[in-house]
């Protein structure tokens, strides 16, 4: 979600789901004392221009259930920029998880709470009861633009944390010990311990988008998370339970602008879709989605696959495009290596351009009838995907690629997107337009290009 506007919005209810459960989970938690909320008090105060940068402390064995237990604190990576808030939305960052168990395929879900750097929960975190052996993934998201993992008693070494490659982070996302959760829940599926639900058929006739389905995805596919918080009035923080809502009273909720929040709450209910879910381990296992639920999901997606390109802005070093990198972030979402760059770029764009219009067109009806994601951006989740669609074809930089023009055409209103049209390109690429001829090979961007 890089160079996208964070969305802002806070949702005092969360968004009604049908939801399929993996086939074999485990139940329990053990839950913590529950301290008594905080007296109310008026929200602290939002600074004219927020700090973007801001550095999350892992914890200690973050890998393990007192790891996960333990809260991770917010600071600014660079004070002189001013300070990081949890509660403040433009800066929360967000840590999920999703446990297998080898030994007999089950799932869960659990989030890890984030406070400020030196404050303490609005409600202890939860104590999740993990079986013997269970592998831990963890995933981070981020509402700012450069979220940096910094260690806590060598924490980043022990949870095999990547944040990016040294000195050039992805920017909104990170993860620890992502590929041994892959590894193992790949292997469950593959020895018949767990099986993850096929894609169901839409109202639209097709099947139901995925994390990798270009009608979905944007300039950085597969980023950010599905958990949530609840900010009381002192700007302390809890994880969003049903006990914690119950004894905190009035609250808001921090959301983290996702691409996977965005298909579970918003195109899959239009769609007459049903998102993926395992129990989640803070909440009495209530069913909860997770980026790794839809990752696994996504595995069935039909071709043309979007799979990270090189020019995804969260991949890029500096302004170059970046194999390693590239491969860094593709290890953390369940996607194969790239062999090399050549002609990546230019065949992502072709297929976001050849695919993406026709399902925005064709799901119009059912997307015009739920609410936007982000009310200052667009007026329903049409006009939404379609400004979506529009931005991500600029930054990553594929009219220069493709050799042609936008095709989304919008409709603003006080600089809120109330309609959009598409262009019926020419035949010639795969995504109609012809690419620049010369070097096989996709151009570097430009310090002028949208990079």
């Amino acid at each position: 979600m890089s160079q996208r506007r964070p969305i802002l919005i806070m949702f005092a209810l969360a968004v009604p789901l049908a939801l399929a459960t993996a086939s074999q989970v485990w139940a329990a938690t053990t839950p913590t004392k529950v301290p008594a909320g905080n007296p109310a008090a008026p929200p602290p105060a939002v600074a004219a221009t927020v700090n973007p940068n801001c550095t999350l402390v892992v914890p200690p064995n973050p890998l393990s259930a007192a790891g996960l237990a333990t809260a991770y604190r917010l600071a600014a990576t660079n004070p002189a920029q001013g300070p990081c808030n949890e509660a403040n939305a433009a800066q929360s960052a967000f840590v999920q998880a999703t446990i297998v168990d080898p030994a007999t395929g089950m799932l869960a879900v659990y989030n890890p709470l984030v406070v400020d750097n030196g404050k303490a929960p609005a409600a202890a975190p939860v104590t999740p009861m993990l079986p013997a052996g269970a592998v831990v993934g963890i995933w981070f998201g981020f509402n700012g633009t450069t979220l940096t993992l910094r260690g806590n008693n060598n924490s980043l070494a022990a949870g095999h944390c990547v944040n990016g490659t040294p000195n050039s982070p992805f920017g909104q996302f990170a993860y620890c010990n992502a590929p041994a959760f892959f590894n193992t829940a790949n292997t469950a599926i593959t020895a018949g311990k767990l099986t993850v639900p096929p894609l169901q058929m839409g109202r639209d006739g097709k099947p139901c988008p995925t994390t990798r389905d270009f009608s979905l995805v944007d300039m950085d596919q597969s980023d950010n998370v599905t958990s949530t918080y609840l900010a009381i009035g002192n700007g302390a923080t809890a994880q969003d339970t049903a006990a914690n809502r119950a004894a905190l009273g009035a609250n808001q909720m921090l959301v983290n602008a996702s691409d996977n929040r965005l298909l579970d709450n918003f195109v899959d209910p239009a769609l007459g879709c049903t998102p993926f879910t395992a129990p989640n381990l803070a909440d009495g296992s209530t069913p909860a989605t997770s980026l790794a639920l839809n990752e696994l999901q996504a595995a069935n997606q039909q071709a043309p696959v979007a799979l990270v390109p090189p020019n995804d802005p969260m991949v890029l070093n500096g302004a170059q495009m970046s194999l390693t990198k590239t491969n860094l972030y593709r290890a953390g979402v369940n996607l194969p290596a790239l062999a090399a760059l050549r002609t990546a770029a230019r065949t992502y764009c072709a297929n976001l351009v050849g695919t993406a219009p026709q399902r925005l067109q064709l799901d119009r009806n059912l997307t015009q009838q739920m609410r936007s994601p982000d009310a200052a951006a667009a007026n329903n989740l049409f006009t939404f995907l379609a400004q979506r669609l529009s931005q991500s074809f600029t930054t990553l930089n594929c009219g220069k690629l493709l050799n042609m023009a936008n095709p989304v055409h919008l409709k603003l209103n006080n600089g809120i997107t109330v309609d959009a049209t598409f262009t019926n390109q020419a035949a010639g690429a795969p995504g109609g337009g012809n690419p620049p001829s010369g070097s096989p090979n996709d151009p570097q961007p430009s310090r002028s290009s949208h990079f």
